[in-house]
């Protein structure tokens, strides 16, 4: 399952049935679950643990120092999950002492080619990352987001869960969950209904985040006073309560 042009370092820890394509490099902290595959000309070092069944296409470059001028070299981590599927060109940097020191990919994500994650990102579970997308230091992204093409979001901004970003978006702050957003810069454009249709929210559950939104961005109330009336609502409509949590913990405010 090991290519013979690859290289791999005697300290790395590769898990059961792990293939290694041609002219990969393992480095000496790595740690990958088993059954990964990774493919032609991939280079993982630092101190970057895999988790188990992920495809990593040819020529990514996984778990480098993070481009961050303050770093001096601390053993800081990247963390990657199960079943993800990584596809070419792809770049994830190490975090830094700044933050957590950890940059964390969850499980089950779609990468596509291209995308960069910078250091000390947190990505959940279920997203999709179209080609180019672009995530700057700090950023975080909740489950089920969806990142069209080109899109690229500030340093320290968050992604809530099931949003949705139309092509060659520009986030420089954050986004509530269930919120489409698109342009440069973005803003917002109703929320994910069809995405949540799919992923199995009643018509019920999809009339209250409707609501939802029309009181975030259509009454005119302030943000102070769209989250009481939000609070609300949340007692009869749990699917609301996740975008108050989001807003309680907001460090660049909401794009609107």
């Amino acid at each position: 399952m090991i290519h013979p042009t690859a290289l791999i370092h005697p300290g790395a820890r590769l898990g059961a049935s792990v293939s290694v394509g041609p002219y990969s490099i393992i480095g000496e902290h790595v740690e990958i679950g088993e059954g990964t595959t990774i493919g032609p000309h991939v280079v993982i070092d630092g101190h970057t643990t895999i988790g188990c069944d992920n495809r990593i296409f040819q020529f990514c470059s996984l778990g480098e120092v993070p481009q961050d001028k303050k770093y001096a070299g601390e053993p800081t981590r990247l963390e990657i999950g199960d079943r993800n599927t990584i596809r070419e060109f792809c770049t994830f940097n190490l975090g830094t002492a700044q933050d957590a020191g950890v940059t964390r990919i969850g499980d089950d994500n779609w990468i596509m080619a291209y995308v960069h994650i910078a250091h000390d990102c947190r990505v959940g579970n279920r997203t999709t990352f179209a080609n180019n997308s672009q995530l700057a230091g700090h950023v975080h992204v909740d489950d089920w987001a969806i990142l069209g093409g080109f899109t690229g979001v500030h340093q320290f901004c968050r992604i809530g869960a099931h949003c949705m970003t139309a092509v060659g978006t520009v986030v420089l702050q954050d986004v509530p969950p269930y919120v489409m957003a698109a342009g440069n810069t973005a803003s917002p454009y109703g929320i994910n209904a069809e995405g949540l249709k799919r992923r199995g929210f009643s018509p019920e559950a999809l009339m209250a985040l409707k609501r939802a939104y029309r009181t975030l961005y259509k009454s005119g109330l302030m943000l102070e006073e769209a989250r009481v009336k939000l609070a609300e609502d949340a007692k009869t409509h749990a699917e609301i309560q996740p975008i108050l949590d989001f807003l309680a913990v907001s460090r660049r405010g909401i794009i609107r």
